[in-house]
């Protein structure tokens, strides 16, 4: 009888906001969500810088410390609540809402991640040339400084020599951003970059604009063409003269590594980067999924995914890397570098040194573009449909959700314009370095277990897991959640602060103060909205205050399947109660 009250339930819930048409959808719009950046650029520049091989045993321990408990944690609390990151808190402890209103600013610093898709366009559109435009020193925007790749490739001259820069850098400093002395100079609106802009924010839009309904369907394509590409990629790297080479730089274990600290704070956050983790987004994934939706079973493949991902990503990166450093004569180590540096000054070099360089040029931007594709329209539908479930009755009536979107996507074009001035690089770095850093994550983090693992409780969480999957999960999550993940990531909290440096670009250029102001501004308003709303609700709530805490620390709404239009039998309710 429950399960019947449940079913009815969530469909009428279902009927309110959407639920993905089918198990496939959900599965590939959180694989494109997860399967990212992260790794491409930034796990095989980290397996490299810390012990290569080494570096494995600290990454793996921590996808399974912090990887699939969170994972599940997240996607588990999101089916059974049927809400976005800020209301389903309403349905496990409202004394942690402000957790959900955290992830919201979060979120908005992550939608600057947008420019790595304009820089990707950008490329592509110069890839179909004749002759690829960073390869040589022919260009109005060159300098006398400037190095082509015929120079390198003839001789022992390095781009690390003093007075001299790469094509490919110059490319990527003068030609596509144009870069200015500093943020006090943001200069003027670049306006092919604008344009790439344009057409980067109507493809979120129309990949979003009917909810999952069009998201699931767009994801056939972003999620899956990607894998094509890394395949063929991985294909030609490895028969590059010198790949071999790059791969032993990428694994070569040093297990001495393993006895620096940094080494294992660099593992964790990567976890937490690659893995979308307390940042909201895989709540709101989950809470499209049918309540009987076998979730305990998902967290284990797609985790299981996206790190054979960042793995298979490792080989064709260095594979490349490996070929270009044969090439110039130089060690893989003068070439190696995570970031932007690799995606868009390194990579494209090397491939412009290949035959046919415009074809693998189109397939490694072609890739990076839908890459960031997926991770971005996931980023602002989350945000989308948390405000939404906010204000139901404004949102889930028809054709409001597809002004909502065009409104949110219009403004932070409008916003974004900032970001492709000549000036702009230096705001998205700040963005990057402030808006949602380890700190911020390693708090969520503590924030979301102790709400979950001391308030709402794991046994009760067991419970609705067990529920939901007929699978009980094993009492490691348990430890994990209440114990092991809060205490390592309040120490990684605590190092972050101890150990915290400025901010610089390319290792000469300094900030203002103002801006590191406006940075430390940025983290803390995501920081401090937490505990600021638990004491505002303290404050508001009757009673004594271990009569607050206890209401508080108690969800606010009864679980659907308590109620059928409020007219449950006495019986079935004990029952229900019974099976929670």
């Amino acid at each position: 009888m429950n399960r019947e009250i449940r079913k009815r339930e969530y469909q009428r819930r279902a009927g309110d906001r959407g639920q993905w048409a089918s198990k496939t959808e959900y599965i590939l719009v959180v694989a494109g969500n997860v399967v990212g950046l992260g790794n491409v650029w930034r796990f095989p520049y980290l397996c490299y810088k810390n012990g290569g091989g080494a570096f494995l045993v600290p990454y793996g321990l921590f996808v399974l410390v912090f990887g699939i408990p969170l994972f599940l944690l997240e996607t588990s609390t999101g089916q059974y609540t049927q809400e976005g990151f800020i209301t389903c808190w309403k349905k496990l402890c409202p004394l942690a809402e402000g957790i959900g209103y955290g992830y919201f600013i979060m979120k908005l610093y992550d939608f600057s991640y947008i420019l790595v898709q304009v820089w990707a366009l950008f490329y592509l559109v110069f890839s179909f040339r004749s002759q690829l435009t960073w390869a040589s020193c022919d260009n109005t925007w060159n300098t006398a400084n400037c190095v082509g790749l015929h120079m390198l490739n003839s001789s022992n001259l390095t781009v690390n020599q003093t007075n001299t820069t790469s094509a490919a850098t110059e490319f990527w400093e003068r030609r596509v951003l144009g870069m200015s002395r500093g943020i006090e100079e943001l200069g003027s609106v670049r306006w092919d970059l604008a344009l790439c802009l344009l057409v980067c924010w109507v493809f979120c839009y129309f990949s979003i604009w009917k909810g999952v309904r069009s998201s699931g369907k767009v994801a056939y394509f972003t999620a899956t063409f990607p894998y094509v590409m890394l395949l063929i990629l991985l294909i030609r790297g490895l028969t590059l003269p010198g790949a071999w080479k790059g791969i032993y730089f990428y694994l070569y274990p040093d297990l001495n590594h393993l006895a620096n600290l940094e080494v294992w704070i660099e593992a964790g956050s990567q976890i937490f980067f690659s893995y979308s983790l307390t940042i909201g987004t895989l709540n709101v994934l989950g809470s499209y999924n049918d309540y009987n939706n076998n979730c305990y079973k998902d967290c284990f493949w797609l985790c299981l995914l996206n790190s054979a991902t960042s793995f298979v990503a490792g080989f064709v990166v260095f594979s490349v890397l490996g070929f270009m450093a044969q090439k110039q004569g130089v060690s893989v180590d003068n070439v190696a570098e995570s970031g932007p540096g690799l995606a868009f000054i390194a990579y494209p070099q090397a491939t412009a040194m290949m035959p046919l360089p415009q074809l693998w040029t189109v397939c490694f931007f072609l890739m990076l573009i839908l890459l960031s594709v997926d991770t971005h329209f996931v980023t602002v539908e989350s945000v989308v449909t948390s405000v939404s479930d906010l204000f139901p009755k404004l949102f889930h009536a028809p054709r409001r959700h597809e002004i909502f979107v065009l409104v949110i996507c219009s403004f932070f074009f409008f916003i974004h314009l900032i970001l492709v001035t000549e000036g702009g690089i230096y705001v998205f770095q700040l963005i990057d370095y402030y808006g949602c850093t380890r700190a911020c994550q390693d708090f969520m983090t503590v924030c979301q277990c102790l709400a979950i693992g001391w308030m709402f409780g794991t046994d009760h969480l067991f419970n609705i897991i067990e529920d939901m999957t007929s699978h009980r999960p094993s009492v490691f999550f348990k430890l994990c959640w209440k114990y092991i993940i809060p205490l390592l990531t309040m120490i990684s909290f605590v190092l972050y602060l101890v150990d915290y440096k400025h901010l610089r670009i390319n290792d000469w250029y300094v900030y203002p103060d103002w801006a590191y102001t406006l940075g430390w501004t940025m983290t803390l308003s995501s920081v401090l909205v937490v505990p600021l709303w638990a004491a505002g609700q303290l404050c508001l709530t009757s009673g004594t205050f271990t009569e607050r805490l206890r209401i508080l620390c108690h969800p606010a709404e009864e679980p659907a399947w308590q109620k059928e239009n409020g007219k449950l039998t006495e019986e079935e309710t004990v029952e229900s109660m019974t099976t929670l």
